[in-house]
């Protein structure tokens, strides 16, 4: 998480309002004070990360401890997660398989019902006579 979604015109809009806020001499103290509380914040979300890690004996990340993710890496092996997923997987390409059939045989009925294109004639036919300015008066 940082900066680099905001753009320009948003820095100064968020500027401004703090100016309006704050005044010109209060700003910096704030920024200051805000900083230091997203230190703060992330201190003690490292600290009780470590702590849990202690607790349960495992290296675990913040992203771990999501409950699907921990339960993932903490308590099934990779043979159990397999194992899990391999009916998944086998349906998965059941169905693959079948569609792909489908899909053959669609195009093979569209193939079949289409109508064959007339043939071109390899010669013009003859331009039909202009009349001219004399046969028209």
């Amino acid at each position: 998480m940082g900066l680099e979604n905001l753009g320009g015109w948003e820095f100064i809009v968020i500027i401004l309002v703090g100016l309006f806020i704050f005044g010109p001499d209060r700003l910096p103290k704030a920024i200051g004070d805000g900083m230091r509380m997203l230190r703060n914040v992330r201190q003690m979300a490292r600290n009780a990360t470590g702590d849990l890690s202690r607790e349960l004996g495992t290296d675990i990340q913040l992203e771990d401890l999501h409950p699907k993710a921990f339960l993932r890496k903490h308590l099934l092996s990779e043979a159990d997660e397999a194992a899990l997923r391999r009916p998944l997987q086998d349906i998965v390409g059941e169905v693959r398989g079948v569609a792909d059939t489908v899909k053959r045989d669609a195009q093979a009925v569209a193939n079949a019902a289409a109508p064959t294109p007339a043939p071109v004639p390899l010669t013009k036919p003859a331009a039909a006579a202009r009349p001219s300015w004399d046969d028209v008066t």
